[in-house]
């Protein structure tokens, strides 16, 4: 005992940090680390720089913007209005009716696209004939230019001897005159609905697919042996296995939902009279038509607001942890 006395005494005296490992050695070991991390910071910088200067000086321009009473013009004074542009909005009633046309594509077009792309995933996981090219179809209107497929949706719901109008009036006889699809609200909402549908069946499709050839098959086949259905199986192995998925579709296309823009601006532009407005359609005519950028900001950052409650809603709903 007191030779290991002893010689703790004589490490402690000498100041040795380690009785292994020099104190050169540690030093030597610590600069080596800086170094390694000043070179990837060195590489990171360009990327962080680039994110910096277009994403993120933007989004703090932007919310600067939202207070004032923004003039474009160089030496116009802009005065500060604080939360004016925000209660504009909230006592605006074409901001409402943007929002009720917002939800209404968004309740109309996601659950649509969920349960039709669950069901072509489920189908095209079997292994049928032609089953590649199938998946190819249904997922072409993913990447076709959202200008084509309006322009051609503008076509089939032509007010004018269209094809849906053909349909309903010559083949099932369910009208006696042409439906004026974009002549009023709803009617117009529904062509821009079925639109964003028929485009989004793909993406949700590829997803689900993933998802379910992910899938272990042991558990289908001991439910089968078990003596469960197709429609038992569905719902007691299928839905819990994509459940994850389901969670990140349904969020994304939320997000979607409500940043409608392309087809509503080129089918009808808002009209007729603002009637099928909807949150980015009424935020760019703000911004780029009557160039009050303050009040166009002020309605996209309550968008973003909105989107943030419905993800982390979603998320604390319909994660997969989620208390049952």
């Amino acid at each position: 005992m007191g030779e290991v006395g002893n010689r703790e005494t004589n490490f402690r005296a000498s100041g040795s940090s380690s009785p292994d490992l020099p104190t050169s050695s540690v030093i030597s070991r610590r600069r080596k680390s800086l170094g390694n991390h000043a070179t990837a910071y060195l590489f990171l910088l360009p990327g962080i720089s680039v994110f910096l200067l277009t994403v993120i000086f933007p989004i703090v321009k932007s919310i600067q913007i939202s207070f004032y009473k923004w003039m474009v013009l160089p030496g116009v004074p802009s005065p500060f209005l604080g939360f004016g542009n925000y209660s504009r909005a909230l006592h605006d009633p074409v901001f409402w009716r943007a929002l009720v046309n917002s939800g209404f594509y968004m309740l109309v077009t996601v659950p649509s696209q969920i349960i039709l792309g669950l069901l072509a995933a489920i189908l095209l996981n079997k292994k049928i004939r032609g089953r590649a090219t199938f998946r190819v179809l249904i997922y072409l209107p993913v990447i076709t230019s959202w200008v084509v497929v309006t322009l051609l949706f503008l076509y089939l719901f032509s007010g004018d001897g269209g094809f849906f109008n053909w349909i309903l009036k010559d083949v099932l006889h369910l009208v006696n005159q042409d439906v004026q699809w974009f002549g009023s609200r709803w009617p117009a909402m529904i062509a821009m609905a079925a639109l964003g549908i028929w485009k989004g069946i793909g993406w949700s499709m590829i997803i689900f697919l993933a998802a379910l050839q992910s899938v272990n098959p042991e558990l289908v086949e001991a439910a089968a042996i078990d003596g469960a259905g197709p429609i038992r199986r569905f719902f007691a192995v299928t839905i819990p296995a994509v459940r994850r998925t389901t969670t990140f579709i349904s969020m994304m296309l939320v997000i979607g939902g409500f940043n409608v823009f392309i087809q509503v601006y080129l089918m009808t532009q808002g009209g007729p009279m603002g009637a099928t407005e909807v949150l980015l359609t009424y935020m760019y005519k703000q911004a780029f038509t009557y160039l009050d950028f303050g009040y166009g900001s002020a309605i996209a950052f309550l968008l973003a607001a909105i989107i943030l409650v419905l993800s982390g809603v979603q998320w604390r709903y319909f994660r997969p942890d989620a208390d049952s």
